[in-house]
């Protein structure tokens, strides 16, 4: 089990909550974090700055209340921003209710190797698995985001997406088979429409 990081962003938040220049430090800590979860969810650059933007500012406004928690359900400032994060998110796709338009080579920035037609390959193998990952319902995409680009554990995306540690594991689980099921359906369908060679003599 691994346990939500307590006291990590403590003094960092007292010092906040006296001064709120001070709270420049959080920002700069999370920014980063808090905008590759909005741009994975929203396709859109100037959407998720305008997203992370809001997050922050809800989080400074709403440090007052803020309460680090160390008994179960425990919650740290991480957990709390990306709790407001999720809210602002499901929030945005209640009032747009389209799909993203942008293109998924968003998620599929890889440097160039040596090998152009490996590049290729790969790319697309990536773009193939983000176009499933889309399709996914939002819980179980934001869980496979908060994972694999947020790398959080299993027991701070539950706090998140407001789920048990071990419902939370079963969702990761549960969404990497159906992602992986799609990608065969896709590789099946490929292979269907591939035209048979005619044998030579």
């Amino acid at each position: 089990m691994v346990p939500v990081e307590i006291g990590a962003d403590r003094s960092a938040v007292e010092l906040a909550r006296r001064d709120p220049r001070a709270f420049e430090a959080l920002y700069r800590k999370y920014v980063a974090q808090v905008y590759s979860f909005a741009i994975y969810e929203l396709r859109d650059p100037h959407a998720a700055e305008d997203l992370t933007a809001q997050v922050f500012l809800r989080a400074l406004a709403g440090l007052p209340r803020f309460r680090e928690q160390v008994e179960p359900p425990d919650s740290s400032f991480k957990v709390w921003l990306f709790q407001i994060a999720r809210n602002a998110l499901s929030n945005e796709r209640r009032r747009s209710r389209r799909h993203p338009v942008a293109a998924l080579d968003l998620a599929a920035e890889v440097p160039a190797p040596d090998d152009p037609q490996a590049a290729v390959s790969r790319r697309a193998e990536v773009q193939r698995a983000w176009a499933a990952i889309e399709r996914l319902p939002d819980d179980r995409r934001r869980a496979i985001v908060l994972r694999f680009v947020n790398e959080m554990s299993a027991r701070e995306i539950g706090h998140i997406l407001g789920r048990s540690e071990g419902a939370t594991r079963v969702l990761i689980h549960r969404s990497l088979q159906a992602v992986a099921r799609q990608l065969s359906r896709v590789d099946a369908q490929g292979a269907r429409r591939m035209p048979r060679r005619r044998a030579t003599h």
